[in-house]
């Protein structure tokens, strides 16, 4: 067998068919494999996650993801990283880390136990072509030609081409008759042109955010929110980019409505606020919100709430209530993402009506085998995406 692409895919299933006892030949474009691992976590590598569930994953055919990880949980992956000498932490919400809290182990350890396992790693090997006769593959490299009776594609997606992303497996698979379901970026931050984001560039707060397309409310997610020069970062946004890539593909207008202090409902922050006022005080409404929201933040809630009070005297319930509204409902439409360079993972890929789940083998060109991001296959933030990688290696290996 020859894997294409030496990432957390392409590396669990070099180790296991070699266990198995099959010649295994991986070849990777970069100079050094695994190089998405070494960057994930933040460098601590959310190598997967203990509560798996078919929800956390997206595909236009779901039925396949619920096959694929049928009987392949978290135990099993443990397992798995357990026999190649990485004990696993638990961080926050099930995040599952190496014992060591380095990604470097991570690679270090995968490169050790597939070198041991007899597989060959070629660096700096780009494929330029892939022809199939009767019975093997013919790959066409910047080392030459090399054949194969199986082949894997474990390429990837075209998300952080700063880290080898690419579109090539794609190409490869289509030429050979698969389908492509469109890709979008998705674990991405966003873009807006309004301007006062770039007043408010550095301001992070723990928020809520929810998505409006053409109007109608799609879904929210909780978690930081950071204001930046071009927009809009931080967790709760990094969650909802997978349907906002979605809805500006289709060309709907997108806006976000921020809630900046989701804790305090409507009513508790109303009522704060009229407690605070002093009748008689001439402080400025802009000094008089700092101690309730970031300074950066006031001057655009006062615009989006069109309070017509400048002093804290001039305050009363009605303009109390339309603060109040601004904060819980700061509107922030958004024009782009920062794209395939900005994404962690890309939606869509081969279209999985035509690989069977059971070991992920092409339905249309026997021996070729898929396995991680290149398919129509990706999962929440958390350890999911590494989860899928690792179960499709396992699969084809087993």
């Amino acid at each position: 067998m020859i894997i294409i692409g030496a990432g957390a895919a392409g590396l669990c299933a070099a180790i296991t068919t070699a266990r198995a006892g099959q010649k295994v030949t991986l070849l990777e474009q970069n100079s050094k494999i695994g190089k998405k691992i070494l960057v994930s976590g933040n460098g601590k590598c959310n190598i997967d996650n203990r509560y798996i569930d078919v929800r956390r994953f997206h595909s236009q055919n779901p039925d396949f993801i619920e096959t694929v990880l049928e009987g392949y949980d978290f135990p099993m992956i443990e397992k798995f990283f357990t026999s190649i000498g990485l004990p696993l932490t638990e961080g926050k919400d099930g995040k599952m880390f190496p014992l060591s809290l380095q990604a470097s182990s991570v690679v270090e350890l995968l490169e050790y136990e597939a070198k041991r396992a007899g597989v060959e790693i070629l660096c700096d090997c780009k494929v330029n072509g892939i022809e199939k006769n009767d019975t093997r593959f013919m790959i066409t490299t910047s080392q030459g030609t090399k054949n194969c009776e199986q082949l894997l594609l474990a390429s990837g997606s075209p998300a952080a081409p700063q880290l080898g992303g690419s579109d090539s497996g794609y190409a490869f698979a289509t030429k050979m008759g698969h389908s492509l379901i469109p890709r979008h970026p998705s674990l991405v931050q966003l873009c807006s042109e309004e301007g006062w984001v770039k007043n408010c560039a550095g301001v992070k707060v723990a928020g809520l955010a929810k998505l409006y397309a053409n109007g109608e409310y799609i879904t929210e997610k909780k978690g930081d929110l950071l204001f930046t020069n071009y927009g809009i970062s931080g967790l709760a946004i990094l969650d909802l980019s997978r349907e906002v890539s979605t809805r500006l593909a289709s060309f709907d207008y997108c806006e976000l409505s921020l809630d900046l202090i989701p804790e305090y409902s409507k009513e508790k922050l109303t009522n704060l606020l009229l407690d605070r006022i002093q009748n008689e005080s001439k402080k400025p409404i802009t000094l008089w919100l700092q101690g309730i929201i970031n300074k950066k933040l006031i001057p655009i809630i006062l615009e989006q709430s069109k309070c017509k009070a400048k002093i804290e005297q001039d305050l009363n319930r009605k303009e109390i209530n339309k603060i109040v509204h601004s904060i819980k409902n700061l509107k922030l439409s958004i024009n782009d993402t920062k794209g395939f360079k900005g994404a962690e993972v890309s939606t869509g890929g081969i279209d999985t009506r035509e690989v069977n789940p059971e070991n992920m083998e092409s339905k249309i060109i026997p021996n070729l085998f898929f396995a991680g991001e290149i398919l129509d296959v990706d999962g929440d933030r958390g350890g999911f995406n590494f989860h899928f990688a690792w179960v499709c290696g396992l699969r084809v290996g087993n």
